[in-house]
């Protein structure tokens, strides 16, 4: 097994809060910045409509998911179509992990 398909565990902090992940090595740049700009996004949410967390990461998984549908009805976008369906699909990914991390932890 090549290094970079190997399991690493990491742990991220999404709204404040710590969630440990088990990814293949080769995908964890692509997590970090996926936090980054989660935890970016939030903090726009927070500054602008002094919500609780879950409705800042509602809020914030909304937003992904309209700039999904406006690619995917708009074919003229600046951003490609794949790419943006790749993004979302990371962040489905990593909150598919977040749920079943807290699952398993509560």
């Amino acid at each position: 097994m090549e290094v970079q398909d190997e399991m690493i565990r990491i742990t991220v902090l999404i709204a404040g809060r710590p969630y440990p992940l088990k990814i293949h090595a080769k995908e964890e740049p692509v997590v970090r910045r996926l936090v980054k700009a989660l935890n970016d996004r939030i903090i726009q949410f927070q500054q602008t409509y002094k919500k609780d967390k879950q409705d800042l990461l509602a809020m914030t998984l909304l937003t992904y998911a309209m700039d999904l549908h406006k690619a995917q009805s708009n074919k003229t976008s600046n951003i490609p179509i794949t790419q943006l369906t790749n993004s979302i699909q990371e962040v489905d990914e990593l909150l598919e992990s977040i749920l079943d991390s807290k699952t398993i932890a509560d």
